[in-house]
């Protein structure tokens, strides 16, 4: 007799259960629709298939160290670096979210970022061709890391191999690598003389890699920092830069452009310079479609 009061029991607290749930099953879908506008807003940029994607890749200055002073950020986002529902970043658990600055914070946590390139690189694009698609942005760089550290078996290289592979299997397309470096590699002339081949072997070996052999490369070149920068051979870093003939390569020189207080990292009007001359050089090159890459060499744009 007791032993079958307690199936009874519990028959009941099963029943008790189920209509608890029944019930909070409307509650449940009103706060799920509290706010439909921004859930709308959001699928339908991050679900879309076919994305623009490029990769940011380097050193701080594309991390991104606009507005940044004595390692505070100012929080300032210029216009032409506002959030747009076309424009996504891959996020740091490699999902695609709508981007907005600092594009690498939680990526290059050695240093408080910035204002960097690609936001105003994407809005350029944007700007001058509205039916360009949705752009996919997925930031790579790592501040203080010389060209050694972006070959096979690095944590650099192979986190960017592994974001950029994540990214085209969610879906899109891959259109070009951003690639602002070289300041680590000023400091001794021993690295500076050996950064044109070890250059020249990264953008081999990322092509090979990522199955792209003619991916689009949009570098910056150097810029001639401060006299009291520590980085006595920009010169030899500059002259390897623009020398490397690497097809399907555009370049654009960022030397004379203003700077930080710290002498070497670009303000925020600077990275918004070198975000519009990459978009406009991307835009008048012969890869701006990917069926329609060619071999030839690369032209280079300078700043005003």
């Amino acid at each position: 007799m007791v032993f079958k009061w307690n199936i009874l029991s519990i028959k009941s607290e099963e029943i008790v259960l189920i209509s608890l749930f029944v019930l909070l099953i409307p509650y449940l879908w009103m706060v799920m629709m509290k706010n439909p506008k921004k859930d709308i807003t959001t699928n339908r940029s991050t679900y879309k298939l076919n994305k623009q994607i490029f990769i940011l890749a380097g050193q701080s200055n594309m991390a991104g160290q606009g507005g940044v002073c004595y390692g505070h950020w100012d929080g300032i986002v210029p216009p032409e670096c506002q959030s747009n529902p076309d424009i996504l970043k891959l996020s740091v658990s490699l999902r695609w979210e709508i981007a907005k600055e600092p594009l690498n914070y939680g990526v290059d946590c050695a240093r408080n970022c910035g204002i960097g390139p690609g936001m105003a690189f994407a809005n350029a694009i944007l700007k001058k061709d509205p039916n360009f698609g949705v752009i996919g942005l997925v930031p790579c760089s790592v501040s203080g890391k010389g060209i050694n550290w972006w070959s096979r078996g690095n944590i650099p290289y192979d986190r960017l191999l592994e974001k950029v592979r994540s990214s085209l299997r969610q879906g899109g397309e891959l259109r070009g690598l951003l690639w602002f470096h070289g300041e680590s590699d000023t400091i001794t002339k021993f690295d500076a003389t050996r950064y044109k081949p070890k250059l020249h072997k990264f953008i081999q070996d990322l092509r090979t890699d990522l199955n792209s052999p003619l991916l689009p490369l949009l570098m910056v070149v150097l810029h001639i920092p401060d006299p009291w920068f520590k980085g006595k051979f920009a010169d030899i870093v500059r002259q390897a830069q623009i020398e490397v003939e690497i097809p399907n390569a555009v370049k654009v020189d960022a030397n004379g452009l203003s700077l930080n207080p710290d002498g070497i990292h670009l303000t925020t009007a600077s990275q918004i310079r070198v975000g519009n001359m990459l978009a406009e050089a991307f835009l008048c090159s012969n890869f701006t479609s990917p069926r329609k890459i060619s071999n030839k060499a690369y032209h280079m744009m300078s700043s005003p």
